[in-house]
């Protein structure tokens, strides 16, 4: 059978066991799974063929879709190609009148937590607060549209990198940007250091860092007697106001990823932590301590 339009509603033909599929590209998700599930629907073994131009022609968007048509095969796996769908096309207003897609903004895992968030607190169930990190060092950190041109993939980076739980989380999204886009820009080097030194500062119950004219300061910190007193010997130069939990650092001349790379690799020396290899290198005059 032949077809140069998309499966009618309805259309089965039992005995089928190959389709075929030209230009996969310019179908959506919903139509290549209802494709795809036309053959192999009478205890025979099926095969679908999906066509398609050289990745170079191919929007974004399509390889995405090919991508996760071809990953998720096993029965049942409708459920999770719908959520990718909405990853991938946003998923709208979801509890207000519009459907323009202003989750785009935030993406649809934020957006699901924030939603789950919102219930929770409904039904009277104790929600933990995240704790928020404010920091302001003067680094430009961003994606340039010149390294990922569409905006919806840039945005999808950006999601992911704010909500990475951690530094291994991190350096998986590194990788995989660097893999898919080539070589990190200075920028974007930044962004992930920003987001780096971001991990290790929660994690730590820092609130805010911030540069004041010579000095970064980075609050609140806690840092016990035993701590404070060998404060000196792990970072030379470092300042410690009890009364107002600011821990002070002499600034250093450096900019970009490498400052933002220096203060988190300080705040781990500080506080008695050796830096983590790969993500903050050991800055000049400041000495973890010995195991």
């Amino acid at each position: 059978m032949c077809d140069q339009r998309s499966s009618r509603p309805g259309l089965d033909v039992p005995q089928a066991n190959t389709l075929v599929v030209e230009r996969a590209d310019r179908l959506g998700l919903a139509q290549l799974y209802q494709l795809r599930g036309r053959v192999g629907r009478a205890g025979e073994r099926a095969f679908a063929y999906l066509f398609f131009p050289p990745a170079r022609r191919m929007t974004e968007e399509a390889h995405l879709r090919l991508e996760t048509i071809a990953r998720h095969q096993a029965l049942g796996s409708g459920f999770r190609i719908a959520l990718r769908d909405l990853e991938i096309r946003g998923a709208g207003n979801l509890l207000g009148a519009e459907q323009s897609g202003h989750i785009a903004a935030v993406g649809f895992d934020a957006y699901a937590r924030i939603l789950g968030e919102t219930v929770a607190e409904l039904r009277g169930e104790p929600v933990e607060p995240e704790r928020e990190v404010r920091i302001e060092l003067p680094v430009r950190a961003f994606i340039p549209p010149g390294w990922v041109a569409q905006e919806a993939l840039r945005l999808e980076l950006y999601r992911r990198i704010s909500v990475a739980p951690d530094h291994d989380g991190l350096r998986a999204i590194r990788a995989e940007a660097a893999d898919r886009y080539g070589a990190l820009p200075p920028e974007v080097e930044a962004l992930f250091a920003v987001a780096s030194l971001r991990v290790t500062a929660r994690r730590l119950g820092v609130e805010e860092i911030s540069m004041f004219r010579d000095q970064v300061r980075l609050t609140p910190v806690d840092l016990d007697e035993q701590r404070l007193a060998t404060l000196e010997e792990r970072a030379p130069g470092a300042s410690f106001h009890r009364a107002r939990q600011t821990l002070n650092f002499a600034s250093v001349r450096r900019s970009g990823a490498e400052l933002v790379a220096w203060v988190e690799a300080a705040l781990r020396a500080a506080v008695g932590e050796p830096a983590e290899t790969g993500l903050a290198a050991e800055p000049v005059g400041l000495r973890a301590p010995s195991p």
